[in-house]
């Protein structure tokens, strides 16, 4: 989940690329930061607890430039949040200084033996057994790639890492296994970065790292090599990435923004996809046919992408007429999953840099699947692994907790199951023109939604107080409820849970007193007079209810303690429309308890550890 930048070359600031870069990343982690150069041959560690900011302002006083730096925004796995564990790590004898992205699973084994060659730590990272593994290794061996590669062969676990050699700032080596690398290269100045975003303001030519693979950096030149040291052939190639803006204009938060910025992201995600009464597949369109002659659907994702797949599962296999599974990615790639040749599989992050998803993703290939990913950053780990696929285009997300990319992936899915079930005979010419009449009001609908932000505030004050909430509703909104429960707990703290209304009398209703509130999505469907009945079951238990309702059955706000009216649209779409008051409930619970809506506590934004 870190963040790694480096720089190398004669014509800028290090310092400056470095940092700049670490601002970029730090929605990857943001426990601690720190940046360290050569100069005059000695090295200088700038490192803090805490947000980019306060490491920078340590930087920006030593007023020192160099040709070289390594930098490092973390989220913490093994050693707690401190300025002594926060990265760049110096190795023990002082020869190498690295930042490291990953999680070394063998740290354990590997301190043991480094203890018994007089090895002494001085951190709780498993990160300064790695370096000092790698020192041990080249004291031993012939030459130093000798030495990298054999020690690199030895580590099992993730890792994306950048080591400079502390008496030699003409060299810099970078290596990946899991956690990803971008390369760019311009003149004779080379960025690495665990995306591309502190790249591409300077080049949009770039080269992504491979697993079992380390890069060598010397002076102007650059060599790739496998782990038996033969040399791998890259060639830097242009990128379709640009780097947007994300400031924060108006808004007090990353999150607000990107909440409030849901119709043009669903409007960019339709480009080009939605004209002229049709919709066109253009990312997949090599597996379409595949697509049809499926005869199951599997879809892998985590947290909210998740969520997304599992609303996607309703709306699949009613159009498409085929099963769809939904799997958990942590758990589809540690068990031996059945792939037929003929199953697609969708692979879906918003990142495309989540471990768990590109690892199940490499399964599904092995075993013979076409795999498809909806992932939204160009260029992603997931996106060049997958066989095809389609990014959202939803714009940058900064805010850890996903909004606009989930309503994005929602809308994806609902693309593809729109033109599948038409082409497969399944919808007729006219709700097939319909449904895309349907889609095109979205953005607006939303935008309609949008408008209730200070009445969904005003009931924000009446509930942020408590510590637990219930989220509920019945078809194919019950995934919505569990991506409410999800928001609300990820940016507030507040213990929240979604399930689907009839499940609350199994078990869950125990929990319902006069401090337990209630959400309720309750649109018009051929379920929601089921979904009244648990309302009033919860009524009677003396809980705040607070219904999500729509001008079909706004007569039902006199069954709720407070109501959000959102647009009508059909009960397929209505996911979309559903899950907006919901994000806006967690963002004004968070605000009104003093939460950092944009850096949850113990989250990242880029999951790339297990």
């Amino acid at each position: 989940m870190c963040g790694i930048v480096a720089y190398k070359g004669p014509e800028l600031d290090a310092g400056k690329i470095v940092y700049d870069g670490l601002k970029l990343l730090e929605y990857r982690g943001y426990d601690s930061s720190g940046i360290a150069i050569i100069k005059n041959k000695k090295v200088k560690i700038f490192k803090k607890k805490g947000k980019v900011k306060y490491s920078e302002e340590i930087f920006k006083n030593s007023k020192l430039k160099s040709n070289i730096g390594v930098g490092h925004t973390r989220w913490a796995t093994h050693g707690e949040p401190s300025d002594i564990n926060s990265h760049p790590i110096i190795s023990y004898n002082k020869r190498l200084t690295i930042v490291h992205n990953g999680i070394i699973e063998n740290y354990k084994e590997l301190k043991l033996l480094l203890e018994e060659e007089n090895y002494k730590f001085y951190t709780d990272t498993d990160t300064e057994v790695f370096v000092n593994f790698i020192e041990l290794c080249l004291s031993k061996a012939k030459s130093f790639e000798e030495g990298l590669s054999y020690a690199l062969s030895k580590v099992t676990g993730a890792f994306g890492i950048v080591l400079m050699v502390n008496n030699d700032p003409e060299i810099l080596y970078a290596a990946r296994k899991g956690s990803p690398l971008a390369i760019g290269k311009f003149n004779d100045n080379f960025i690495i970065a665990s995306d591309a975003s502190p790249i591409i303001e300077y080049t949009n030519k770039i080269i992504y790292l491979e697993d079992d693979t380390f890069l060598k950096i010397k002076k102007n030149n650059f060599k790739i090599y496998d782990y038996d040291l033969k040399s791998v052939k890259k060639i830097f190639k242009e990128v379709d990435v640009e780097l947007q803006k994300v400031d924060l204009g108006k808004y007090d938060s990353y999150m607000l923004k990107e909440i409030m910025e849901q119709p043009n992201s669903l409007t960019q995600t339709m480009l080009g996809r939605v004209k002229d009464n049709d919709i066109t597949l253009g990312g997949i369109r090599e597996n379409v046919n595949n697509l049809l002659e499926a005869k199951r659907i599997i879809i892998i994702g985590c947290g909210t992408s998740w969520h997304a797949a599992l609303t996607a599962e309703y709306f699949l296999e009613k159009y498409l007429k085929i099963p769809v599974e939904v799997e958990y990615a942590s758990e589809f790639r540690y068990r031996d999953p059945i792939i037929y040749n003929n199953d697609i599989v969708f692979a879906i992050s918003q990142s495309g840099e989540t471990a768990d998803t590109l690892e199940a993703t490499k399964i599904a290939r092995k075993k013979g699947a076409k795999v498809l990913g909806i992932v939204n950053s160009v260029g992603s780990s997931i996106a060049r692994e997958t066989d095809e696929g389609c990014y959202l285009h939803a714009g940058p997300e900064i805010g850890v907790a996903s909004t606009k990319a989930f309503t994005s992936q929602l809308l994806v899915f609902f693309m593809i199951g729109i033109k599948a079930g038409y082409l497969k005979g399944n919808i007729s010419d006219l709700k097939y023109h319909k449904m895309i009449s349907q889609l095109k009001e979205l953005p607006l609908k939303v935008q309609e939604s949008l408008e209730k932000n200070s009445l969904i505030e005003k009931i924000a004050k009446k509930i942020y107080k408590n510590d637990h909430c219930l989220f509920m509703s019945r078809g194919n909104n019950f995934p919505v409820a569990l991506e409410g429960a999800l928001k609300l707990k990820e940016i507030s703290y507040i213990h929240a849970e979604g399930y689907p209304a009839a499940e609350l009398k199994h078990g869950p209703i125990a929990l319902i007193d006069e401090n337990m509130p209630v959400v309720v999505i309750c649109t018009k469907s051929d379920e929601y007079e089921k979904t009244l009945s648990n309302v009033m079951e919860i009524k009677a238990r003396k809980a705040k209810v607070i219904g999500v309702v729509d001008p079909k059955n706004f007569h039902m706000k006199k069954h709720f303690d407070y109501s959000i009216e959102v647009p009508n649209t059909s009960k397929d779409f209505s996911p979309i429309l559903n899950q907006i008051p919901l994000q806006l409930i967690a963002y004004h619970c968070a605000v009104l308890r003093g939460c950092d809506v944009d850096r949850p506590r113990n989250l990242a934004k880029s999951v790339t550890v297990e």
